[in-house]
């Protein structure tokens, strides 16, 4: 059976859990990357990922397994590892095996924890985190309020969720905006950062958005993709909120989205009202954009027409993250080869 993409895991940041759903001691059986993980706390308050079959006899360290000081306990045989993979004890053996004495014995993965949620380093060939994450002050701050978390698991891929920000035209078509939205993009290395001041449809007393397109408000958007698994956002209208969007893929075929939003504790009881409608709006697109993704295809060439907006572009700048094999097939060699032989002559 054929896949419906056919296209790596980018690397990136990726959140793997919120921080509050994550005590000291606790242990979490994961999927994410196409693999089988496990996050623990240790004792001292630090989230580790690490894949979850131990070595020895392949149990699942996420079912079962127990925070010992700095380490995981497999439930199988009690053999203790650290969050760098390495083994640190054997309760009923007098050494560690010299085959993995002093070297780690289990995959890792880099950890931060910040804007109140777990974040893991995903890199197909394991190379150490190539950019930061990027850290929204409201988040955790004692003037904003505890996040809202809305989540989602979807049968897409990564790009296929960002791509629909640099879509402009299927926000008429799909979300019944009143034009097409106008902003600026600038892209450097792994950032890409959109500024948008626009006319939006209002919302009545109740926080109901009004989609007649009759009565617009002046609305002010800041964006941010940090990498493929983070983004951020800034809505500044007659009100303000902030909201944390996380995309991490599953495995090659669907990802586990958060959109995670707080406001301002000091804004009227009529601004969180209102704060509450974008953030229902913005909901409320999701669900409308997740049917058309979990049945339709990426098309490498697309036909793109004036109005669709920057796809050619975001895909380009997207292309970065997958890590393509450096082997070369025997048919391309060879058509290398005819082709310096042309030129030659």
């Amino acid at each position: 059976m054929s896949k419906r993409y056919n296209k790596p895991i980018p690397y990136g940041w990726y959140c793997v859990e919120l921080s509050k759903n994550l005590e000291a001691g606790d242990v979490k059986p994961l999927k994410y990357f196409g693999e089988d993980l496990v996050l623990f706390r240790t004792e001292s308050g630090e989230a580790k990922v690490l894949d979850a079959y131990c070595p020895h006899l392949g149990a699942h360290l996420g079912h079962g397994g127990i925070v010992k000081g700095e380490s995981v306990s497999c439930p199988f045989h009690a053999w203790e590892f650290d969050g760098t993979g390495m083994l640190q004890d054997i309760p009923y053996s007098k050494r560690i095996p010299p085959k993995v004495k002093g070297k780690p014995c289990i995959r890792s993965y880099p950890v931060q924890e910040k804007n109140e949620m777990i974040w893991a380093w995903y890199h197909p060939e394991e190379a150490e985190p190539l950019f930061e994450l990027e850290v929204m002050e409201e988040f955790g701050h004692p003037d904003w309020t505890d996040i809202d978390v809305y989540e989602w698991k979807i049968n897409s891929i990564v790009q296929e969720t960002g791509e629909n920000a640099a879509d402009l035209a299927h926000f008429v078509t799909v979300h019944d905006s009143p034009f097409l939205p106008d902003g600026k993009v600038t892209y450097e290395d792994h950032k890409r950062i959109t500024i948008m001041d626009n006319e939006t449809n209002v919302m009545d007393e109740n926080g109901v958005v009004d989609r007649s397109g009759e009565n617009l408000e002046p609305a002010h958007l800041y964006s941010f993709n940090n990498g493929p698994g983070q983004t951020g956002q800034r809505f500044t209208r007659m009100f303000e909120i902030v909201m944390m969007g996380t995309i991490t893929p599953i495995d090659d075929q669907s990802i586990h989205m958060r959109f995670v939003f707080s406001l301002p504790k000091a804004q009227t009881a009529m601004n969180v009202l209102y704060a509450h409608g974008v953030r229902d709006e913005i909901v409320h697109q999701v669900n409308q954009d997740i049917p058309i993704w979990e049945h339709k295809i990426y098309k490498e060439q697309p036909i793109l027409c004036e109005g669709d907006g920057p796809i050619g572009q975001y895909r380009k700048w997207f292309e970065q993250f997958y890590v393509k094999p450096e082997t070369t097939s025997i048919q391309e060699t060879e058509y290398a080869e005819k082709e310096r032989l042309i030129v030659s002559q």
